[in-house]
């Protein structure tokens, strides 16, 4: 008889127990792949790739204005001024336009771009609001021309800067313009090139300046691109608003303002100057923003009013008018037609408080890194329609959203790129969709990987169903 090999068994044994590791191994990445851990948080670098893959892959978030994300029935507006549009300033989107791309002159709302430019100064530290501003010549009232508003500047005063930023948005005083365009550059040259470079910077093509105050009909802009840089404005210097733009009373000059030298009476001899935007006190929620007025560019206003949270802008241009007296009852008028029409037609829908609340996390079978998170591309929030028999915040409320997304990604998954979708829904109708995309890349596992988890995923899925 021939002796039975003692290897055997060990043999047998040892290949069932490297199966059953195998099994239970395959068993838990079927069970990982079924039920990813979630993706670690987006290094700095990691942020800031991710921002910059947007931008490229989807230009279109970087559009400061734009049209709704879904259909609807032009507004039978009747509006006075040649051009207009009315914006939403939370979401750039459009609500209503009439020959928004007409180059008028902006008139004094150029001031609006020379405070912006303050603004920034402030920011970086090249300027403070409580910096005494020299008044050089040009900068006086008596030497500017009649039709000129001003604020009344004159040699020897002692002006703030903060001062003088409320002459430019109470008065529009030119002579304010002046002394502020001096003070933060040296001359007009160098800070309207300043000017330029801001609106170049927001992409405005059609938006143009050659002087500061706005008194020159070669500063050129239109409706559609003065309400993106009002948008821009807004959002980025709001408190400017409360500060300087809803404030109602200058009055100038004041006994601080005078040389010491010069007789006064006391601050009742100050003269008195109210807001040029008549709709303040008038419109519900209006704290802003400024008007325009010289015989090439008519009657024009950048408005903007807020209610319940919900901020609106308009901008008119090229009012028609015999005189101020008409020409500010057609801008009162139009003012209220428009925000009149979008407080009562829309309502902003904003996504849960919870920033990871429509982002998924999904598994990269074969991947370096087992699993991702999927994000929207966009700002969620966008502008709501009126649905007859609620109103606009109702509405918005009501918004369903679906999320779409793969169960895995096989093999790599590249940041920035679409793998998913998130749809906004009212009353089954579907009013907008963002793309849900890769907040980071995963690059490919080794062939054994990609193999391993090719058959995990394949059980996976059927496990899942």
């Amino acid at each position: 008889m021939k002796k039975r090999s003692l290897l055997a068994p060990v043999a047998a044994g040892s290949a069932i127990l490297a199966l059953l590791i195998a099994a239970t191994l395959f068993g838990f990445r079927v069970q990982q792949l079924s039920s990813p851990k979630p993706a670690s948080d987006l290094t700095h670098l990691q942020q800031v790739y991710l921002q910059e893959q947007l931008d490229k892959n989807f230009p279109e978030r970087l559009a400061l204005v734009s049209a709704l994300p879904y259909k609807t029935v032009d507004a039978d507006l009747f509006i006075n001024a040649a051009s207009a549009i009315l914006i939403d300033t939370q979401t750039g989107s459009i609500l209503f336009e009439k020959n928004a791309d007409a180059l008028i002159p902006p008139a004094s709302m150029t001031k609006l771009v020379e405070m912006y430019v303050v603004f920034e100064a402030v920011e970086k530290g090249e300027v403070s609001l409580d910096d005494i501003v020299p008044l050089p010549p040009q900068s006086w009232a008596i030497n500017l021309p009649r039709d000129a508003s001003i604020m009344f500047l004159a040699e020897g005063q002692r002006v703030t800067l903060n001062e003088l930023l409320l002459g430019l948005a109470i008065a529009s005083g030119n002579d304010a313009s002046i002394a502020v365009a001096n003070f933060i550059c040296g001359n007009m040259e160098d800070f309207v090139e300043r000017m330029n470079r801001v609106v170049e910077g927001l992409g405005l093509t059609h938006t143009h300046f050659v002087e500061s105050s706005g008194y020159s009909e070669l500063n050129v802009t239109t409706a559609r691109e003065f309400a993106a840089f009002s948008r821009v404005y807004i959002n980025r210097f709001g408190y400017a608003l409360q500060n300087y733009h809803s404030q109602n009373v200058l009055r100038y000059p004041q006994q601080h303002n005078l040389a010491p030298n010069q007789q006064w009476q006391g601050d009742s001899q100050a003269i008195t100057q109210y807001n040029t935007n008549k709709l303040l006190g008038k419109l519900e929620g209006c704290d802003g923003l400024k008007t325009g007025y010289i015989d090439e560019s008519g009657y024009n206003l950048a408005l903007t009013a807020q209610r319940n949270g919900m901020r609106f802008l308009s901008v008119t241009m090229g009012g028609p008018g015999k005189g101020s007296v008409q020409g500010n009852q057609y801008r009162v008028a139009d003012g209220f037609t428009l925000m009149d029409y979008a407080f009562a037609s829309f309502a902003d829908y904003r996504a849960p408080k919870d920033s990871d609340a429509h982002s998924v996390t999904v598994c990269v079978a074969g991947g370096k890194a087992d699993s991702v998170r999927l994000v929207p591309a966009f700002d969620e929030t966008f502008t709501v329609p009126f649905i007859s028999g609620t109103s606009p915040q109702d509405a918005a409320k009501q918004i369903q959203v679906d999320i779409q997304a793969p169960k895995a990604i096989y093999g790599q998954a590249v940041c920035a790129e679409q793998y998913g979708t998130l749809t906004y829904s009212l009353n089954g109708v579907v009013l907008r969709t963002i793309p849900l995309i890769a907040d980071r890349s995963v690059t490919k596992g080794s062939a054994v990987k990609l193999l391993w988890d090719r058959a995990a995923l394949f059980v996976a899925n059927r496990i899942i169903q």
